[in-house]
């Protein structure tokens, strides 16, 4: 596997494979000195063309505990400000030395298109394109409902289990990587939501839809993912108050309490408090948001190790 673009890419095969490695991964940061020499010799570039914390560090810390070279671009201060496209901005830092080139970027396709184009040699990682994808995400908040949800992780799926996930569904490059990997990992998916936040062509989507979040909580799903209100990519009128949003949409104390015992809550951060989640759920035992983050230098790890031709 050259390049990781988007969660359809996997089958259940690979993203089991890649789950299972995430594991081996992860008894890394247990170790004295948390390193291997796996990727040594090798270039990783973080290209980011949108502010990130989680992501950026995540890929830092699994480049560094491979061993690999890492080198970060952000557009603040850079030629890009002054109009460099990302032909040049991708050829240049190749230039410098690039193996593995792990972009995030404001347009859908960016990630496709740096692949496919011709214009590099190097393995592509997408870290979030657009409202398009981002399947490191997806991968890592599967690896934490692997992890908490099946009695024996290693070579299993997530069949029988039933995720929620809920808010900017139309907005959320999150929401749609779950959305697929989930599904080819067996799992059977709802996304909820107010109408004008619900994706056009969702009905073609493999998932169930709903606006009643109530309605979709006493159905006791195993997993409840709640996603931010996306405000910054909303175009046209509508913004949704954020007092009936709460009212409808909202994690609340009261919402949580209604869930199954042993049902989980996730968030890909960040989160708005008191908003699309209380504090008091973000903070409680049921939450594995900070699981999450540790899943997440692991399966990065995976994805950098598969993509640079481990076997």
């Amino acid at each position: 596997m050259k390049h990781l673009l988007t969660a359809q890419d996997l089958t259940r095969h690979d993203a089991v494979r890649l789950l299972d490695m995430a594991t081996e991964f992860s008894d890394v940061a247990n170790r004295s000195v948390p390193k291997l020499p796996t990727l040594r010799g090798v270039t990783m570039v973080n290209l980011f063309f949108e502010d990130s914390t989680r992501t950026r560090l995540s890929f830092e810390a699994a480049a560094n505990r491979l061993s690999a070279d890492v080198m970060t671009f952000q557009v603040q201060g850079s030629s890009v400000s002054k109009g460099e496209s990302l032909k040049d901005t991708a050829q240049t830092v190749e230039a410098m030395g690039a193996d593995i080139i792990v972009i995030r970027h404001f347009s859908s396709g960016a990630a496709h298109r740096l692949a496919h184009s011709g214009w590099v040699d190097a393995s592509i990682i997408n870290a979030g394109d657009g409202t398009h994808e981002h399947p490191t995400q997806a991968l890592l908040d599967a690896a934490t409902v692997r992890e908490k949800m099946v009695s024996q992780p290693r070579g299993a799926d997530l069949s029988g289990l039933h995720l929620a996930i809920v808010g900017d569904i139309a907005h959320s490059r999150v929401a749609r990587s779950n959305v697929f990997l989930l599904t080819t990992l067996g799992a059977r998916v709802t996304v909820v939501g107010p109408p004008e936040l619900l994706p056009s062509g969702v009905e073609g989507w493999p998932v169930h839809t709903s606006s009643d979040l109530d309605a979709v909580i006493d159905e006791s799903p195993d997993a409840i993912m709640m996603l931010r209100i996306q405000k910054e990519r909303i175009k046209g009128d509508f913004q949704p108050a954020s007092g009936d949003y709460v009212r409808h949409f909202s994690l609340t104390k009261d919402r949580a309490s209604r869930l199954a015992e042993h049902a989980i809550v996730l968030h890909p951060g960040p989160m708005n408090r008191g908003v699309e989640i209380a504090s008091e759920v973000a903070d409680s035992s049921r939450s594995v948001i900070l699981d999450q983050v540790r899943h997440g230098v692991a399966v990065r790890m995976a994805v950098l190790f598969e993509v640079w031709g481990g076997e």
